[in-house]
């Protein structure tokens, strides 16, 4: 006689696998219900009578846990964890598991998928000449806009954590100096980086790259004043979080001309439902949450997830944000 499976159900896996990844490392783990998406009245639904409850951003409230007597384990299928009430799994004792580390590589390619578009418009130019308007040159070549080298430049980074050490060493590759914020002791992977306090990091730099995770201390760091210290040439990239950036501080300086451009692929509302009062602001790039989304990332964070799942039904959670339950 077969031993059944656990339960466990994905309340919003399309983000993770839109149709180009296997669930399989996950449903050989357990029996599994998997939705592409779940509407704020049926997740009770949904999850009822599951073991484990994997969720990327569907919110898992203190109402909500309450109402799923079964849930033992919460598994997110992220780095943050702020959708899930932590309060109300700790007083359940259900241990929280996230998923760190998958996506340095992607999000650090992106800040220079970013800051090279503003920097050598390659889109631009490739539109131009679908256009005709090089057929028609006179010249054997033209640009759009002055090309900026990134060779020599200062790259300043806030957040030296696993990405903000990946885009520093591209940035070095590059040829660019690299300062940063940090409450760590430089290392021979971090030597290179000459650490300074944060009006320094915007004073100085000619592209900061925001990169800290969000916190009651940070949120709206990079405001007005900020902005004011950096250079008129410089850029901003933010693949960290939205609400580190005052919005509407940051609308008023590139309509100013107070930095040359910014490339965002966070917002502080996410999607933009109302729209966002910096779409289509002159020097402003922005994707949609993108950075952390390549197909390797995502696979690795598959991996993950299937490995936090077996931990659990292992009796040895692990990735556990709240370890005060085990």
């Amino acid at each position: 006689m077969a031993i059944e499976k656990p339960t466990i159900v994905i309340l919003d896996g399309y983000t993770l696998n839109p149709g180009d990844l296997s669930w399989e490392s996950i449903t050989a783990v357990a029996q599994t219900n998997i939705y592409e998406h779940t509407p704020e009245d049926e997740i009770v639904t949904r999850a009822q009578g599951a073991k484990v409850v994997m969720a990327n951003k569907t919110i898992l409230s203190a109402k909500t846990i309450a109402a799923l007597p079964e849930l033992e384990c919460i598994c997110v299928l992220a780095t943050g964890y702020n959708n899930v009430d932590l309060a109300a799994a700790n007083k359940r004792g259900i241990p929280v598991c996230n998923i760190s580390g998958y996506s340095t590589p992607a999000v650090a390619q992106h800040v220079f998928a970013l800051l090279l578009e503003l920097t050598n418009r390659v889109a631009l130019h490739h539109q131009t000449v679908v256009a005709g308007k090089w057929a028609k040159s006179r010249d054997f070549s033209y640009t759009e806009q002055t090309i900026i080298e990134l060779a020599s430049k200062t790259m300043g980074i806030y957040g030296l954590g696993k990405i903000g050490r990946a885009t520093a060493k591209i940035a070095r590759a590059f040829g660019m100096e690299v300062i940063a914020t940090s409450k760590s002791v430089p290392d021979d992977e971090t030597d290179f980086i000459d650490r300074v306090d944060l009006h320094t990091l915007f004073a100085q730099s000619d592209v900061i790259s925001l990169h800290a995770n969000l916190s009651a201390k940070n949120e709206g760091i990079v405001n007005k004043a900020l902005l004011k210290q950096m250079k008129s040439s410089a850029y901003l990239i933010n693949t960290g979080r939205g609400g580190l950036i005052v919005e509407a501080d940051l609308k008023h300086a590139l309509e100013n001309n107070q930095l040359a451009g910014a490339g965002l692929d966070v917002l502080s509302v996410e999607p933009p439902v109302n729209s966002n009062s910096l779409i289509e602001v002159k020097n402003c790039i922005i994707t949609p949450h993108i950075a952390w989304a390549s197909h390797a990332a995502r696979k690795r964070l598959m991996e993950i997830a299937a490995d936090n799942l077996k931990a659990f039904f292992n009796g040895k959670p692990q990735n556990v944000v709240n370890p005060e339950v085990l």
